[in-house]
């Protein structure tokens, strides 16, 4: 099928949301430790509320508070984007590959649903989209349903936040590393996923050793998709 045979339906976005069912529970957990995490932080819970809703980027909000302080200074602000923008540079490839689904939508319509663009429904997405499905109303009404959970999962988490001192006493710290481990299943298809997947992580290592920080990520990403460029099947 071609570009122009997307569509849009109440029906796919139910279906959207059903997909995302079975990653609920990792949704919650994962909103309710950054909650938990902005309390300790010293956030409102306003502010708290306003940072999870309208940012909405998952793992980058996370490194945003292991750089923010009480005191923000232009040094901070500046670390805080960076950081961000570091984590959050996957998102050039993955809307990228979204151009099949979307390249023949409305822009009116396209821009507007790529606020919800998050990693589990760019894989929902990319798997149905595989199948032959064109309803759109998939990748739309799945990102919704995780905006909607992730923004309600902050609250218990923000008012747990004063008797949990050590996130890492239990073992709350492990959410993040386990919740994109898991995403990556469904991704494997043989050979070409290895040898990037291979290069990525080999990559990510040698930078997070050399460098610190968060450059990790960039560099793993980029060298994983140049490999599999190359490791086409």
């Amino acid at each position: 099928m071609s570009e122009r045979s997307v569509s849009i339906t109440f029906a796919g976005c139910l279906r959207g949301v059903r997909y995302c069912l079975p990653v609920l529970p990792g949704t919650v957990a994962f909103g309710a430790v950054f909650g938990t995490v902005c309390a300790q932080k010293g956030l409102t819970f306003a502010e708290t509320l306003l940072i999870n809703s309208f940012v909405f980027a998952g793992a980058s909000q996370f490194v945003a508070m292991e750089v923010y302080q009480a005191q923000l200074t232009q040094g901070v602000i500046l670390a805080m984007i960076g950081v961000t923008a570091a984590v959050n540079m996957r998102l050039l490839l993955i809307g990228a590959s979204l151009r099949p689904w979307l390249g023949g939508v409305p822009s009116y319509q396209t821009y507007p649903s790529l606020f919800f663009l998050t990693d589990i429904n760019w894989l929902i997405a990319l798997r149905e989209y595989d199948k032959g499905e064109r309803d759109w109303g998939i990748f739309l009404g799945s990102g919704v349903f995780i905006w909607i959970v992730w923004s309600c999962a902050v609250i218990p988490g923000y008012w747990a936040g004063s008797a949990v001192a050590d996130p890492a006493k239990w073992g709350l710290d492990v959410i993040l590393p386990a919740y994109f481990v898991a995403l990556l299943v469904p991704l494997w298809k043989g050979k070409r996923q290895t040898v990037s997947w291979l290069a990525a992580g080999a990559v990510a290592l040698i930078t997070w050793f050399l460098v610190g920080g968060y450059w990790a990520i960039l560099t793993g990403a980029m060298s994983g998709a140049v490999v599999g460029a190359f490791a086409d099947e």
